[in-house]
C-alpha cells in the first residue's frame, strides 16, 4: 500500500511539471518573474560591471574623455536597462498591467514621507563609519573622480539615481509585488531579499549582510505604502552619502 501511494505521489508531481502547466493560468506571471530573475541578474553581474566595460569597451566608448566616468555610467545604465526597463516592458506588454501595481505610485504619501523623514537621516548617518573602512574605500565611489568638485559630484549623484531606479524597480517592484499574489506577503519579501543579497556577493561583507536588513525594511515599506518610491529615495541617499563621505 505504501509503495502504491508513493507511485501516485510521483505521478501527480510529474504531471505538474509539464511545460503547458508551467505557463498557464496563474502560473504564467510567477514563472516568468522567476525565470527572468537568474537570467537578468547574471547578465548584470557579468556584463553590466565596471570590469567588463574596462576590458571590452573602454577603447570603443569613452564619454567626456574619461574612461573611469564612462565605466561608472555604464554600470548605472546597465542597472536601469536590465533591472528597470526590461521589467517595465514585461509588465506593460506581457502582463498588460499598470506600473502602479508594482509600486510606481505615491501610494500612502503621508506614511511614506514620514518614514522618509525618519529613516533617511539614520541611513545617511550609518554611511559615515563605513566611509573610513578600507574595503568600502576600495569599492566606492564607482567614479573615483567624483570628489574633484561640487558640480562633478552632483552629476555623479544624479547619474547614480539611474542605478537605484533599476534596482528598486526590480527587487521591491517587479519581484516583490509580482510574486505577492502567488506566495503571499512575507514570502515575496523574503524571495526578493534572497535575490538582492546574492547579487551583493563580492561587495564588502558588511554591505552584503546589511542588504538583508535593508531588503526587509524596504520590502515592508513598499507594501505598507503601496509604493517603492520612498525606499528608492532612502537607498539612493545612502549610496550618495557613502560616496560623499569617502571623497568630499
Amino acid at each position: 500500500m505504501a509503495e502504491t501511494g508513493n507511485h501516485e505521489t510521483v505521478n501527480r508531481f510529474g504531471s505538474s511539471l509539464s511545460l503547458a502547466g508551467l505557463f498557464s493560468g496563474g502560473n504564467r506571471k510567477p514563472t516568468l518573474i522567476l525565470l527572468l530573475t537568474p537570467i537578468l541578474l547574471t547578465t548584470f553581474k557579468y556584463y553590466g560591471s565596471k570590469q567588463w566595460y574596462e576590458e571590452f569597451l573602454s577603447d570603443i566608448i569613452v564619454l567626456g574623455g574619461t574612461p573611469e566616468w564612462t565605466a561608472a555610467l555604464y554600470v548605472f545604465l546597465s542597472s536601469f536597462i536590465l533591472l528597470g526597463l526590461v521589467p517595465f516592458i514585461v509588465i506593460r506588454f506581457v502582463f498588460k498591467e499598470q506600473l502602479s501595481l508594482y509600486g510606481w505610485q505615491l501610494g500612502d504619501a503621508r506614511f511614506g514621507l514620514t518614514a522618509l523623514a525618519i529613516l533617511a537621516p539614520l541611513f545617511v548617518a550609518s554611511a559615515y563609519p563605513s566611509a573610513s573602512m578600507p574595503d568600502f574605500m576600495a569599492e566606492y565611489p564607482l567614479y573615483r573622480g567624483a570628489g574633484t568638485g561640487w558640480n562633478t559630484f552632483a552629476l555623479h549623484a544624479l547619474s547614480y539615481g539611474l542605478f537605484y531606479v533599476g534596482w528598486e524597480t526590480y527587487f521591491r517592484g517587479f519581484m516583490q509585488f509580482g510574486l505577492r499574489s502567488t506566495v503571499g506577503d512575507w514570502n515575496s519579501i523574503l524571495i526578493q531579499v534572497l535575490a538582492s543579497c546574492l547579487v551583493h556577493i563580492g561587495k564588502p561583507a558588511a554591505e552584503t549582510f546589511s542588504s538583508i536588513l535593508g531588503g526587509l525594511l524596504w520590502g515592508i515599506l513598499a507594501f505598507r505604502t503601496r509604493s517603492i518610491l520612498y525606499g528608492l529615495a532612502i537607498h539612493w541617499l545612502l549610496g550618495v552619502a557613502l560616496d560623499f563621505f569617502i571623497v568630499m
